[in-house]
């Protein structure tokens, strides 16, 4: 069994994939192809948004975001303490600080009530993720936004094709930012990612900052980066989003199969009325996970835990004093999320298997803690 099949979306839409690529080979413009302009395009249409700017990594993609904003040394950015790593590695690559506040127990992202206690007036920009393909409240965090005159980036990595009160994912913000590896809802194959905005002003500068900062060949007037969207991923991407809404209704499906199969006891993942998640994981929360997940690899069950500790806690930030920060709910959470096999065509019987054993393995272990002897 294996966690994500893209082999088998390959082959779903192999003719058209294989017909993107080789029209790229024909062409040879590997760098700045027409698909790429093309994706750009159709990807602003799909989200709801004037402007896309395609990148080389969703990485990159959060990178040129803030500098796009001109987030320095010395600024802070709020953001939450669960999600990958990414989220803040680009914050602290630019000198600046990221600021975490804990998230919501329910859909794991960041807690709107908990951000004004977190302003300071150093902070520069708020940086939400949505995370495991759920939206997070943007109402609450743009008025939170505006009253203090702040931007708003999306990290959106997980989320591209979930919905958030009738809008897209990636146009609820100044700015959102997504991914496009291979396991995304929308994947390529390789590294991509992409940014999106209604302002002018900030998409003139993210195109600049992705190509070395230049106005126009060899004319660079800001400091930018090498952060293109290749050719190759933009002409797989463009086949593929002819497919995302009908892979996102596939998503839908197996998670409501998950809940069918799945007791109601666990922590299933909620979703808000409101939402339309992606589904980017379907990630649950046991007791004793540890131990549930090497009895499913005994199973042939294959299972990941997205995250196992809070950024605030990972070892390249560890402080100076020993003592790490502390948000009870990242912690929480952190010991035990289990993210099960999850992919648009994922059969219900599959999903009913991985139910069951998932189901033993939680029993077994719960009488083991009891009889003392795990």
């Amino acid at each position: 069994m294996k966690f994500v099949d893209l082999n088998l979306q390959y082959q779903r839409y192999k003719k058209g994939i294989d017909a993107a690529i080789q029209r790229v080979l024909d062409h040879g413009q590997y760098i700045c192809g027409p698909e790429v302009r093309e994706l750009e395009g159709s990807l602003a249409e799909y989200v709801g948004v004037s402007h896309c700017i395609g990148s080389s990594s969703g990485t990159t993609a959060l990178q040129i975001a803030l500098m796009a904003l001109e987030v320095e040394r010395g600024d802070e950015v709020i953001t939450t303490p669960f999600s990958f790593f990414a989220t803040i590695e680009v914050i602290f690559l630019l000198g600046a600080k990221p600021v975490y506040v804990d998230i919501d127990p329910k859909t794991y992202n960041i807690d709107p009530k908990k951000i004004e206690s977190a302003l300071t007036e150093k902070t520069k920009v708020l940086m939400p993720v949505s995370l495991y393909g759920q939206p997070a409240d943007f109402d609450s965090i743009n008025a939170i936004a505006q009253r203090y005159h702040l931007p708003v980036i999306e990290d959106a990595a997980q989320s591209l094709g979930a919905m958030y009160k009738g809008r897209r994912s990636g146009g609820l913000t100044t700015i959102g930012c997504t991914s496009f590896f291979p396991s995304k809802p929308l994947g390529c194959y390789g590294d991509a990612g992409a940014c999106f905005t209604n302002d002018p002003d900030l998409a003139k500068k993210m195109r600049r900052i992705i190509n070395h900062g230049q106005m126009k060949r060899y004319h660079h007037v800001m400091m930018g980066l090498n952060g293109r969207i290749d050719t190759l991923q933009a002409a797989i991407l463009l086949e593929k989003l002819k497919h995302l809404d009908e892979e996102i209704a596939m998503r839908q499906r197996v998670a409501a199969a998950y809940r069918k199969y799945l007791s109601s006891e666990l922590s299933l993942p909620y979703i808000e009325p409101f939402n339309l998640s992606a589904y980017g994981q379907y990630t649950i929360q046991v007791d004793t996970r540890d131990k549930v997940q090497t009895l499913l690899k005994k199973s042939n069950i294959p299972t990941a835990v997205h995250y196992p500790k809070g950024l605030h806690q990972q070892p390249a930030f560890y402080p100076a004093n020993g003592r790490f920060d502390h948000f009870p709910v990242t912690e929480l959470v952190a010991e035990r999320v289990l993210s099960l096999p999850f992919y648009p065509a994922m059969s219900e019987n599959l999903v009913k298997e991985v139910a069951d054993q998932v189901m033993q393995a939680v029993k077994t272990v719960s009488s083991g803690v009891l009889q003392g002897v795990c």
